[in-house]
């Protein structure tokens, strides 16, 4: 929706009062920015190779030590018994926690609660510098991931390398109340190996 669109749409509903005027250019800005959100998180906007063009380097050679993370992703939230959803937009970020080494990302992808993969973030492997820090985004529109999204974000270095740290932010607003939490990503380890 363009911004003229809503300035037309202003003009049919002069009747109302200052106040309903002003609660619809709130509620058109928004969806002017919910557009842009949608469509970034589809594929339409830059992808991280672009977006974060200054935080790569060259991708080391070779590649002997590797790993993978598991990293909860809220992008909705049921409440009152299941009968109500808050939709919250989810920013992944990744560290390279290594000061001297770069760290290669093999593997951004957004799996929904049933376990299928709704989105893949990488067409190749990148390498982050030292301490530098890429991002995946998931606006709060796009619901396809539900109460129980996630991420896996696979990785691999050259050799002995500070664990990289990875987080997903939700933001969101419910009601009249705004809110916003972290969820820590965690290493997928084999357990149960004798």
């Amino acid at each position: 929706m363009a911004l003229k669109d809503i300035s037309r749409n202003l003009c049919s509903i002069s009747r109302i009062g200052v106040g309903g005027r002003v609660a619809a250019v709130m509620v058109g800005l928004f969806l002017v920015s919910a557009d842009q959100g949608w469509a970034q998180g589809r594929g339409a906007g830059p992808g991280i190779e672009q977006a974060f063009a200054g935080a790569l380097t060259t991708a080391p050679e070779p590649l002997n030590v590797a790993g993978s993370f598991y990293v909860p992703a809220y992008s909705s939230v049921s409440l009152s018994q299941g009968k109500a959803r808050a939709d919250f937009s989810v920013t992944l970020s990744i560290h390279n926690a290594s000061e001297t080494k770069p760290l290669v990302i093999r593997r951004v992808a957004y799996f929904d609660g049933s376990g299928k993969m709704v989105e893949s973030y990488l067409k190749a492997p990148v390498a982050l510098k030292p301490f530098a820090t890429i991002e995946a985004f998931v606006p709060n529109l796009d619901v396809r991931g539900g109460t129980g999204a996630n991420f896996v974000v696979d990785w691999a270095a050259s050799g002995e390398i500070a664990e990289p740290v990875m987080e997903a932010l939700m933001l969101g607003s419910f009601a009249s109340g705004h809110y916003a939490f972290i969820s820590q990503g965690r290493p997928i380890r084999i357990t149960g190996k004798d």
